[in-house]
């Protein structure tokens, strides 16, 4: 008798242990339990932890709740300037709604990547280039819209969007160059007339300081002469400026030694012309030797 009821006791209690094995449930930190119950969503959904369900009766989907990165495959379109491009992003999802994300979409991870491509086309046609190349953050914060709206109903929030690249054509590419190399051009070339507009304004001014006092110009044609003779030259070429004739040709008339006037000289410049630059060496060389 004592044996028939060790037995049953332990027969009871190995059917108690199967039964407690085939009705324990254990979720994850990051997961969510969802219990269906003859087929019907039954009851809240399940905390991470230790949980039990009813063999047999009750089956019980886990449901991830961490932020899924899915790759959107690279689209290719034509954008609203005509330009062939091929465009890729990435999408960065979650789960709010475990019993919605079961319920009301066969597989949500499908849909949002249907619906990633879908919009990513949309917003090639609706973009222009520069868009695409230069203004991402509107148009990721639009994409990241057009596809949040639908997945709102399958339980499942869109955290971001990127678009990580923009393929253009060959021909697109050698376009742009020669566009950017001509920008760069104009934009030297501003620079130049720019840097000669200066410099001719202060050119402007020392050729009015150098008129007000001629020694200048002769201190700086000694400084030019300085300059050539470090480069140890074997000859030397120096132009005479007018303005130094004059100098000395005033210097000549203030040290009480008149030179004569053109116009009291006696030859008949109508009968016989003179050579004008013969004429300055000439005064010159006078100066000079006086």
């Amino acid at each position: 008798m004592v044996e028939e009821l060790i037995g049953a006791v332990a027969a009871a209690g190995t059917a108690g242990l199967v039964y407690l094995a085939s009705a324990a449930r254990v979720v994850k930190q990051y997961e969510r339990g969802v219990v269906f119950r003859l087929g019907r969503l039954h009851g809240e959904v399940r905390r991470p932890g230790f949980n039990l369900i009813v063999p047999a009766v009750d089956r019980m989907r886990k449901v991830n709740l961490q932020i899924v990165t899915m790759p959107v495959p690279a689209q290719e379109g034509i954008t609203r300037d005509n330009v062939t491009v091929r465009v890729d992003a990435v999408v960065y999802f979650k789960v709010v709604d475990p019993a919605a994300a079961v319920v009301n979409v066969e597989d949500y991870r499908f849909a949002v990547s249907q619906m990633a491509q879908t919009s990513l086309r949309s917003i090639i046609g609706k973009s222009e280039l520069d868009d695409l190349l230069s203004n991402r953050e509107k148009l990721n914060q639009g994409l990241e819209l057009m596809i949040d709206s639908p997945a709102v109903e399958w339980g499942v929030t869109i955290d971001r969007v990127e678009i990580k690249d923009v393929s253009l054509p060959d021909t697109m590419k050698r376009s742009m160059a020669r566009q950017a190399e001509a920008d760069r051009e104009r934009r030297a070339r501003l620079i130049n007339a720019d840097a000669e507009y200066q410099a001719s304004k202060k050119l402007s001014q020392a050729a009015q300081q150098m008129a007000d006092t001629p020694s200048a110009l002769q201190l700086r044609l000694l400084q030019t002469v300085m300059a050539v003779a470090a480069e140890k030259n074997s000859t030397l070429v120096l132009p005479i400026p007018v303005e130094l004739l004059r100098f000395l040709e005033r210097g000549h008339q203030e040290g009480g030694q008149q030179a004569p006037a053109p116009a009291e000289r006696s030859v008949d410049t109508a009968e016989h012309p003179v050579d004008t630059t013969q004429q300055a060496i000439d005064e010159l060389r006078h100066a000079v030797e006086q």
